[in-house]
C-alpha cells in the first residue's frame, strides 16, 4: 500500500470525482457511510453521540455519520465549532440534508463557554479539522480540542486526529491537537500515524476504503509504503521435490562474547527455523559447547579467542553472513570486524554491537559493499547518523543515509522500517508491543541472514524477514499474551507465521 501526501490524496480525490464520475458530495458521502459501518458494529444505540464538526470537507463528513446514526436512532447531538462564516460547499449540502432528513439537536459554537457537558459513556467524533491542515490550530478550535481532550469520553477522529498534519509534526503545537481513541483513515494511512511522537494524538488507527481512483493511484509516485500480507505472499520462494540443504544456502554467523553467548543462540535458532540450508556460527572458543548442545543443527567455526572475536575465517564458501548479536565492542573486536568488512564480498547483516563499531569508525562506511542490511534500533541509528528530535526526522535521516551508503536500513520499531537505496522506505504492518524483549532484535537478524542465503535479494530479504518475524511474534503474543513473550516464543512461532502467509497464495 502506497502512502501519500496530504497533497497528493487531494488530486486522488479530485481525479476520482471526474474520472469515476462521482460527485464529490456523493463521495463524501461514500466515507460517511464507511465511518458508520465501522461505528455500528461496534456501539449500542444507550450512548449518545457528540459530533463536534469543522466548517470544510471533515466537518461534511462529520455532519454526514451525524445524519445516518441520527437515522437509525442513535441519540446524536452535532457541536457545530463555527469559527468561520465560510463553509464548503459539500458542508453546506451536508447541513441541509442533516436538517431535513433527521431530527437532531444542533449546539452552534462560537465561545468556549457553549462546550457541552460530556460524561465518560458518550462518544465523542472528532470531525474539525481534515489532514489538509498546514498551519497550528489557533483561537477557539484549539481551546475546543483542549477541551475535548479533558473529557474522559472515547474519541474517535475522522481520517486524521484535528490539529495533526499529515506528515511533518516538528512545528506543530501538542496542546492543539486531539487526543483520539480511534482515528478512523480513508482508503490510506497518513505517514504522521507511524511515528512514536504522534501515538497519542492517533490512538487505533484502521484505514477505511472509499473506492478512490485505482488508476490515480497507481500512477501516483511514492517513496512511502506500507507492508501488507498480499505483499510479502508472492516473494516466498517455492520448495521442489528435488531440492537439498545446498539448494537454501549456507550462511554465516559471526555472534556471542563471554556472557552474551544467548544472542548467538537465539540468531541461530532463528535461522534455521526460517529454511536456510546449511548454519556455520563464529564463537569465541567458549561458546562451542553452548551452542552445539542447545543448537546442534548448526555448526561451529571457533575463534582463536576463548571470550571474544579476535579473527574471522571467511575463507570457506559462504552464501550470506550477519554479524554483530553479543559480538561486544573490545578494540581487538573491533580490528577482526574491520578486516572482515573489507574481505568478504557476499550478502551480508551488521547487527547490534557490529553497527556500534561501524559507528565508533565512521571512516569504515566506505566499506561497505552496495545493498548490505544494517539492522539498528533507533539509537544504534542515532549513533550511525546524528540525533534526531522526532521520528518524521529519523526517517528522512534514514533514507538519506541507504542513499548515500547504497544500502538498506531495517531500522527497527513498532513499524520497523526498510529504507533502500533507490529511497523508498516501506514500514511493517506485523509486531506487537510484546516483541520489545531481549533477544528479539537477534531473532531478526537471524531470519535476514537465513533469507539471504536462500538467494533472496537483500530488498526482498529485508521485507520478507521483518514481517515473518512481526506475525511471528504476533502469533506467539495470542497464545502468551504480550507480557510473558520472550525471543525464544518468536523462534517458535516462524513456521505458523510462513503458513500463515502462504494460506494467502493458494
Amino acid at each position: 500500500m502506497k502512502i501519500f501526501r496530504s497533497d497528493q490524496i487531494k488530486v486522488i480525490d479530485n481525479y476520482t470525482i471526474l474520472h469515476e464520475p462521482v460527485a464529490s458530495i456523493e463521495l463524501m458521502e461514500r466515507a460517511a457511510g464507511t465511518l458508520f459501518s465501522w461505528y455500528v458494529n461496534r456501539f449500542e444505540r444507550n450512548r449518545k453521540v457528540l459530533v463536534f464538526a469543522g466548517p470544510g470537507n471533515n466537518g461534511g463528513d462529520g455532519l454526514a455519520l451525524a445524519r445516518m446514526l441520527a437515522q437509525e436512532r442513535y441519540d446524536v447531538v452535532l457541536q457545530y465549532v463555527k469559527f468561520t462564516d465560510r463553509n464548503s460547499s459539500d458542508w453546506d449540502l451536508n447541513f441541509q440534508r442533516l436538517k431535513r432528513d433527521s431530527r437532531i439537536d444542533i449546539n452552534i459554537i462560537t465561545s468556549p463557554v457553549q462546550f457541552p457537558i460530556i460524561s465518560s459513556e458518550d462518544v465523542i467524533v472528532d470531525a474539525i479539522f481534515g489532514s489538509g491542515l498546514t498551519r497550528p490550530v489557533e483561537g477557539l478550535p484549539k481551546e475546543i480540542i483542549g477541551m475535548i481532550n479533558k473529557t474522559e469520553a472515547l474519541t474517535i477522529s475522522v481520517d486524521i486526529p484535528s490539529g495533526l498534519f499529515g506528515e511533518d509534526n516538528s512545528g506543530n503545537d501538542p496542546d492543539a491537537i486531539v487526543k483520539a481513541d480511534h482515528t478512523l483513515s480513508f482508503q490510506f494511512p497518513k505517514l504522521a500515524f507511524l511515528f512514536a511522537e504522534n501515538a497519542r494524538y492517533v490512538g487505533e488507527w484502521q484505514v477505511l476504503p472509499i473506492g478512490l481512483s485505482e488508476d490515480a493511484i497507481s500512477n501516483t509516485s511514492s517513496p512511502y509504503n506500507y507492508i501488507r500480507p498480499g505483499d510479502i505472499a508472492p516473494l516466498l520462494k517455492i520448495r521442489r521435490k528435488f531440492d537439498h540443504k545446498g539448494t537454501f544456502g549456507h550462511g554465516l554467523f559471526v555472534a556471542g562474547s563471554s556472557g552474551k553467548m544467548g544472542a548467538a543462540l537465539l540468531g541461530a535458532g532463528a535461522a534455521l527455523r526460517s529454511g536456510i540450508g546449511l548454519l556455520t556460527c563464529h564463537l569465541p572458543a567458549s561458546g562451542r559447547i553452548i551452542m552445539q548442545t542447545a543448537v546442534p543443527e548448526a555448526m561451529v567455526q571457533t575463534d582463536s579467542s576463548e571470550y571474544i572475536i579476535s579473527t574471522i575465517d571467511v575463507s570457506a564458501s559462504f552464501d550470506a553472513a550477519a554479524i554483530g548479536p553479543g559480538l561486544g565492542t573490545d578494540t581487538i573486536t573491533g580490528k577482526a570486524f574491520h578486516l572482515f568488512l573489507k574481505g568478504y564480498k557476499k550478502p551480508l547483516v551488521i547487527d547490534a554491537d557490529a553497527l556500534n563499531l561501524l559507528a565508533m569508525n565512521k571512516k569504515w562506511y566506505s566499506l561497505l559493499k552496495p545493498e548490505v542490511i544494517l539492522t539498528p534500533h533507533p539509537k544504534e541509528f542515532e549513533r550511525l547518523a546524528e540525533k534526531c528530535n522526532n521520528g518524521f526526522e529519523r526517517m528522512q535521516k534514514q533514507i538519506e543515509f541507504s542513499t548515500k551508503h547504497k544500502c538498506i536500513v531495517v531500522l527497527k520499531g513498532a513499524y520497523t522500517s526498510v529504507s533502500t537505496p533507490g529511497g523508498d522506505v516501506y514500514f511493517n504492518s506485523t509486531g506487537n508491543p510484546g516483541m520489545a524483549t531481549a533477544g528479539s532484535g537477534d531473532v531478526l537478524t537471524g531470519i535476514i541472514l537465513s533469507l539471504l542465503a536462500q538467494g533472496y535479494s537483500a530488498e526482498n530479504s529485508a521485507l520478507t524477514g521483518v514481517y515473518l518475524h512481526g506475525l511471528a511474534g504476533d502469533i506467539a503474543a495470542g497464545k502468551t499474551g504480550f507480557e510473558s513473550l520472550i525471543a525464544s516464543d518468536i523462534i517458535n512461532n516462524i513456521g505458523d507465521a510462513y503458513k500463515r502467509i502462504r494460506a494467502l497464495s493458494v
